[in-house]
């Protein structure tokens, strides 16, 4: 597994963790308000963290009332003390609300409580309320302790000594209410549980052609809803900031009954629990199945999903973001100076970032106040570009406008997935066949790959049509990963005789390659002279050109899970490793990632050339631990990581190593990692980055109507993806040098600066980078944005 030093990013000032020392810190850390899945995650990594740097850690058990109480509330942790609490939701220490925190007397006792022993950093994993009540701490704390010292308390020295508090704050709430982090830690989660119940309820609707209400989580934000809306496609949705206009009862009827003469056999309609009308009067689930039943007479049912929601294992996003958030939030601490307000570790892209504390409470505050003054185009526009652009896709892709009111284009346009399938795809080509009919466009499915596209399988596909893709998995379409060389001439006709106007290819690295193949071929053949771009799709995530791809995230799910039942075996047995093979190709994204979200002590991945001393070493490593109580062992192995060293040669290598110290087990995952259910991630990243890509193509065909132009410039074939905090496109032609073409995947990958975060929670020395932190940056960039920036 080497140092990590392979996967440190080039920067001209890179900054090293081992220059931080938490030498005699103290630091303490608690989670408090409602729970959230992920919580523990975020704690294992504030204690090992922690841990690594020298500091000491404290668990503050059952929040602030546990501070103000002390006593045994307050323990040090130790690294085996967080051992099997990855995959555990909720949140190990406990949680609770406490009055006696929002007094001065209380703040007295958890001040001397802390200073006792010697605790000047907290981080405080919570929401907003508890993040607050956290930074009047701060602020009090030198007055808090003047007067400790006057009362005969403390002693003047130990004033000096402790003379400041840091503090760093984790949001963790399902609803991802808090501005200034694109994801809160359970938010992720929550989706998962809502629609694991949608998919499960709509097979029974569908049997019985019912109307379904669900009432999600959300008192205050929408977006638990919203996204959910989106995900599964619903008829209806009930947001907090955006109320339905009035007379929304009977469009909502016409909505509905237009379904169902659509042959739509059942109607979901989601709520969030603090829906209300433009006139802050709530709107409830039962008042809305009333109003179904008595207009329409369909077969109505209400389910309230409650606190299902909160609870299950988190999933793999989480796992990660809270184990990233936790590391970060250890690197502030000890990088805190008295004059540095207190902050929040957010989530920006796929970046981690520092902001202002109270900046962020601020503004998550106002979103109430704007609605509470029945402004909700300002709530709406204050939760975030993406909280807006949601709406927005929403709204296109679940209303259809009469075919007399859509302008027509004259243009068709051909969609077409290509490579292995990945979960998302259909997500993809639903929302893709949507926005293209709403632009005016007629839309065309290609199916079978380009294989099928040279034999003529194309079709005009309708609205109806697509219904209910969003939560089937695979490709509908059908997907090969045959490249178009071999029929170009074939595939020039196909275009030349449907007239098709642009070219819209939903895959994976084939497609990317397919792409280049048209675009040289264009020379040739004027019929490729037509805008085409790509959206990346593949359980592999080794496009280049875009840090994620459709697929990735389900596939990641499908290992963590795994990954968690087969750790669950072992727990009668003690001492045994598990050496388990994901997929990926050379690309090791699926075997590092896993790695971090179920807790391995190693990844083995081509990225990393790893040697006979690195598994020598990971064996040792191994025969230690299995002296602790934690007797068990977690090795992941990416498929192609190295021709020799194969996943049965480290088997058989573990067993004679580990012989009369543990005994191993090996797992191949094979393809169930590209089957199953699109995750919420997957499923709402397919249809907004696919509902950009129709709007790219809309843009590109208008500005040449009537003009009979030919499209020869390189930025007319494009890869759409996301970089960073951006969604670019990228002419395919400049991604060429950015490209490994031998083993299928971008020569620099943004995940290998995560790499030493694993190594360093499994207890290895590595070399972390920090120097992309640091810096506290300015809320109003921020807002609350969504699952990944400005998607």
């Amino acid at each position: 597994m080497g140092d990590g030093s392979s996967s440190t990013p080039k920067t001209s000032f890179p900054k090293f963790l081992e220059h931080l020392s938490g030498a005699g810190k103290a630091i303490g850390v608690l989670t408090s308000g409602g729970d959230a899945q992920g919580m523990n995650a975020a704690v294992r990594a504030v204690v090992r963290m922690g841990i690594y740097t020298g500091a000491k850690v404290y668990f503050i058990y059952e929040g602030y009332q546990g501070m103000v109480d002390g006593g045994s509330n307050i323990v040090e942790a130790d690294w085996e003390s967080v051992s099997s609490i990855l995959q555990v939701g909720g949140t190990i220490i406990g949680s609770a609300r406490c009055k006696a925190f929002r007094t001065r007397e209380g703040r007295l006792k958890a001040a001397l409580n802390l200073v006792q022993l010697g605790i000047t950093n907290m981080c405080v994993i919570g929401g907003d309320g508890s993040l607050t009540g956290a930074n009047i701490f701060q602020e009090e704390w030198s007055g808090l302790l003047e007067e400790l010292a006057q009362n005969g308390k403390i002693s003047e020295e130990a004033v000096k000594m402790h003379g400041y508090l840091n503090v760093v704050g984790m949001v963790g709430s399902i609803d991802n209410d808090f501005c200034g982090t694109d994801m809160t830690i359970g938010t992720d989660s929550a989706l998962h549980r809502i629609i694991e119940v949608i998919d499960a309820i709509m097979t029974t609707a569908q049997s019985h052609q019912r109307t379904f209400v669900l009432e999600v989580m959300g008192r205050h934000c929408g977006y638990l809803a919203l996204v959910s809306a989106l995900a599964c496609g619903a008829d209806w949705v009930f947001l907090p900031e955006s109320p339905p206009e009035e007379g929304w009862e009977e469009n909502m009827c016409i909505k509905l009954s237009e379904n169902r003469a659509r042959k739509k056999r059942l109607n979901i309609i989601i709520v969030a629990e603090g829906a209300i009308d433009t006139q802050n009067k709530p709107i409830t689930s039962e008042k809305i199945k009333e109003l179904v039943v008595t207009q329409l007479g369909y077969d109505t049912r209400v389910t309230i999903l409650g606190h299902v929601q909160r609870g299950g294992t988190p999933s793999a996003f989480d796992r990660i973001l809270a184990s990233r958030m936790g590391v970060e939030a250890v690197i502030a601490l000890l990088e805190a100076t008295p004059e540095i307000p207190a902050c929040v570790v957010s989530l920006n892209g796929n970046h981690a970032v520092r902001l202002p504390l109270m900046e962020c409470v601020q503004m998550t505050q106002d979103v109430q106040k704007a609605m509470d003054g029945g402004r909700f185009k300002d709530a709406v526009k204050l939760r975030g570009r993406s909280f807006e652009g949601n709406l927005k896709t929403y709204k296109r892709l679940a209303i259809k406008l009469p075919d007399d009111q859509i302008p027509k284009s004259n243009c068709n346009v051909a969609v077409i997935n290509v490579g292995a399938p990945a979960a998302g795809m259909n997500a993809a080509v639903r929302s893709a066949v949507r926005v293209g009919i709403a632009e005016g466009h007629k839309m065309f499915a290609v199916y079978d790959g380009f294989d099928g596209f040279a034999k003529g399988h194309i079709k005009e596909i309708g609205w109806a049509d697509v219904g209910g893709w969003t939560g089937q998995g695979g490709s509908i379409l059908g997907t090969k990963r045959t490249l178009p060389g071999k029929y170009l001439e074939q595939i020039a006709e196909q275009i030349h005789v449907h007239n098709i106007n642009a070219l819209l290819i939903i895959g994976g690295f084939e497609a990317y390659l397919g792409l280049l193949e048209l675009s040289a071929a264009r020379e040739k053949h004027e019929e490729f002279c037509v805008p085409m771009v790509m959206v990346p799709a593949t359980v592999s995530n080794n496009v280049p050109g875009s840090d994620f791809s459709i697929g990735a995230d389900t596939a990641l799910n499908t290992i963590t899970d795994t990954c968690d039942r087969i750790k669950q075996s072992a727990s009668g047995t003690k001492r045994r490793v598990f050496i388990i093979e994901t997929m990926g190709g050379y690309c090791g994204y699926l075997a590092n990632m896993g790695g971090l979200a179920a807790g391995a002590d190693a990844a083995y991945i081509f990225e990393e050339p790893f040697d006979i001393r690195d598994l020598q070493s990971n064996v040792e490593h191994l025969t230690e631990k299995m002296k602790t109580t934690i007797q068990r062992g977690l090795v992941l192995r990416n498929e192609s990581c190295s021709e020799n060293y194969t996943t049965d040669f480290i088997y058989q290598l573990y067993s004679e190593e580990g012989k009369g110290v543990f005994d191993c087990r090996k797992n191949v995952l094979g393809h169930m990692q590209q089957g199953g259910a699109p995750s919420p991630f997957d499923r709402n990243f397919g249809t907004k980055i696919s509902a950009r890509a129709m709007e790219w193509i809309t843009t590109k065909l208008k500005g040449s109507q009537g003009k009979a132009k030919k499209f020869v410039t390189n930025d007319s074939i494009c890869l759409l993806g996301i970089r960073k905090r951006n969604l670019l496109f990228q002419p395919v032609t400049e991604l060429k040098k950015e490209t490994d073409f031998e083993h299928r995947i971008p020569k620099e990958q943004w995940w290998l600066k995560l790499r030493p975060l694993m190594k360093i929670l499994a207890k290895y020395k590595a070399s972390y980078d920090v120097s992309d932190a640091g810096q506290l940056e300015p809320v109003h960039q921020h807002g609350t944005q969504g699952e990944l920036a400005d998607i």
